[in-house]
């Protein structure tokens, strides 16, 4: 039987990616918001989001805190031992990237055409 792991988020960017390594190791992760509902029942959600080699250098150079963006990629859970205590984290793995216009953003500066 097929398998299918895909996610697709768009949201705004909690704070400036953090980078580490170099070329093709290099990685980014940052935290993403989306939010749903309205008024006083609107409720966020955060995500954990890292980018790989050529997307991370992206990330480094163009996404800041407050960027929106759009994400397709994977959804990856892993484990690491902290005090002897397992900690658990689920990540979206991108493998697509495009920048949309910041927040606050004027309306008559385009939204960014990109090719990541």
């Amino acid at each position: 039987m097929a398998s299918f792991n895909s996610a697709h988020i768009l949201g705004n960017v909690g704070k400036d990616p953090v980078i580490r390594g170099e070329g093709e190791r290099k990685v980014a992760s940052f935290s993403l918001a989306t939010s749903f509902g309205k008024g006083d029942k609107e409720k966020t959600e955060w995500h954990n989001i890292v980018l790989w080699g050529k997307l991370a250098d992206v990330a480094e150079s163009f996404i800041k805190k407050g960027s929106s963006v759009l994400i397709d990629g994977r959804i990856q859970y892993r484990t690491y031992d902290k005090d002897g205590e397992t900690k658990y984290i689920t990540e979206i793995v991108g493998n697509q990237l495009q920048l949309l216009s910041p927040k606050s953003a004027s309306k008559d500066e385009p939204e960014s055409d990109l090719p990541f």
